[in-house]
């Protein structure tokens, strides 16, 4: 290859259009990387609550701390960053609906623990809070002696204890926040090397972060719980009034019941969807994790694994039991609700049915009515044809114009005027009766044509 090329294709550009995320897409595997660890350290590990505001304000918060100090500060829309100073680091980190801060400090070999985490967190002081405070887990990471006792730092009646990454550390903690409100991980070197030890305490403050945000999913569980029994206690009401109730209005507010318990479901379960969804994404998280870091038991103490199951199965069992109660109780209430809605069409059809019938009988009435009136209207005006008839008939005899007695004529007009007027009556009627099936048939082949196109 000529020594330009490189700089020639440079120069012509991209050979294709990308997609709008490539750059992002491709930038993920490689957001978060292991940082290599050195012992010994200490690692203070921080989570808050932070929604999208929250978060802006805290990245330009963490900037303005990073320039005070000369530090590169986080770029517009970064999601993680790192500051290095002489004897320390700042790991951090935004996630979906939290913020994590990881302060590393160098240690002594001494006693673990020492001095307490109270007083290494005066730079997370210094910082405004992001949000509401989650997770705080003091990560002591020194060199295994023989006189060190990985139990002793913790409460044994909650230890938990394991080799960990194919025996190249010991991890002790027992879940426990002391008197500066840490949760303790103690962490022995056997034969890390620093990058493998980066990885395996990363991967130990993850389990306890995602260990605490799996489990926010039993209070709202607490919460809804009452509610849910309150719904289904009303349901087993409307049910048993159902089987005994026959009436339109009593169904009618039955429906309307059943219709409010929906909604206050509907709510509950709006409220409570995401963080149930989020319970089960971080437990997930929670065993990939412990998975990695490869654990063999220790005699006499519980690996994490095991006791991780045995503490918090029973929470997300309850969060996955009141969400499965959420979604029968909804297919239920929906049910109820189809059949109570069946049983008002059907009382409404009956009483439609009752209604035409009476209107069909009140039609029939009206023509024989109608028919009636005809009869006598064709009597009425051939009364007063024949009246006009005779003094027409009477003026021509005086005017001497009529040959004949008018008492014969007018006589001779009756049926004449009679059957003139019914003759006259009839044709209206079919010529009625013909417009009326004109109509119908319009109407008729309206509803059976297929709907037109529209235009484009």
């Amino acid at each position: 290859m000529k020594p330009n090329l490189a700089e020639e294709i440079r120069a012509a550009g991209p050979l294709f259009t990308s997609h709008p995320e490539r750059d992002l897409v491709l930038g993920e595997v490689h957001a978060r990387p292991f940082h290599a660890v050195a012992g010994p350290a200490r690692l203070l590990h921080f989570a808050f609550m932070t929604d999208g505001p929250q978060a802006a304000a805290d990245r330009a918060a963490l900037a303005t701390w990073c320039t005070a100090r000369g530090r590169p500060a986080p770029l517009a829309g970064a999601k993680h960053h790192r500051v290095e100073w002489h004897d320390g680091s700042l790991r951090w980190e935004q996630h979906s609906e939290f913020t994590t801060y990881t302060w590393q400090f160098a240690a002594e070999t001494g006693s673990p623990f020492v001095p307490r985490a109270g007083a290494l967190a005066e730079d997370m002081r210094r910082l405004p809070q992001p949000g509401p405070h989650l997770v705080s887990v003091d990560l002591h990471y020194m060199p295994e002696t023989p006189e060190t006792d990985a139990s002793k730092p913790f409460d044994p009646s909650s230890l938990a204890m394991a080799s960990v990454n194919r025996g190249g550390a010991m991890a002790a903690t027992d879940y426990r926040a002391d008197a500066d409100g840490f949760v303790r991980v103690l962490v022995l070197d056997r034969s890390l090397t620093p990058p493998r030890a980066g990885a395996l305490l990363q991967r130990l403050l993850e389990i306890e972060t995602y260990r605490i945000l799996a489990l926010l999913g039993l209070p709202q569980t607490q919460r809804v719980a009452p509610s849910v029994k309150r719904i289904e206690d009303e349901l087993t009401r409307i049910a048993d009034a159902m089987k005994d109730n026959d009436g339109l209005a009593e169904d009618r507010a039955l429906l309307d019941d059943l219709t409010g318990l929906a909604a206050a479901l509907e709510a509950d379960v709006a409220a409570s969807s995401y963080r149930f969804g989020a319970t089960r994404a971080y437990d997930g998280i929670v065993r990939q994790r412990l998975a990695a870091i490869d654990e063999e038991p220790v005699e006499g103490w519980p690996p994490f694994s095991s006791f991780l199951e045995r503490r918090m199965a029973p929470a997300l069992r309850t969060c996955a039991m009141l969400e499965e109660r959420q979604t029968n109780l909804s297919t239920k209430l929906a049910r109820a609700a189809n059949l109570l809605r069946t049983r008002v069409d059907v009382e409404i059809e009956r009483q439609n049915r009752d209604l035409l019938a009476s209107m069909n009988e009140r039609t029939r009435l009206q023509l024989r009515l109608q028919q009636t009136v005809e009869g006598l209207s064709v009597a009425a005006i051939s009364y007063y044809i024949v009246g006009l008839a005779a003094y027409l008939f009477k003026g021509a005899k005086d005017a001497r114009l009529l040959p004949f007695d008018p008492g014969l004529a007018t006589a001779a007009a009756v049926p004449l005027s009679i059957l003139l007027v019914a003759l006259v009556v009839r044709r209206t009627r079919k010529g009625h009766k013909a417009e009326d099936a004109a109509a119908q048939e319009a109407a008729a082949r309206e509803a059976s044509a297929p709907p037109s196109k529209p235009r484009p």
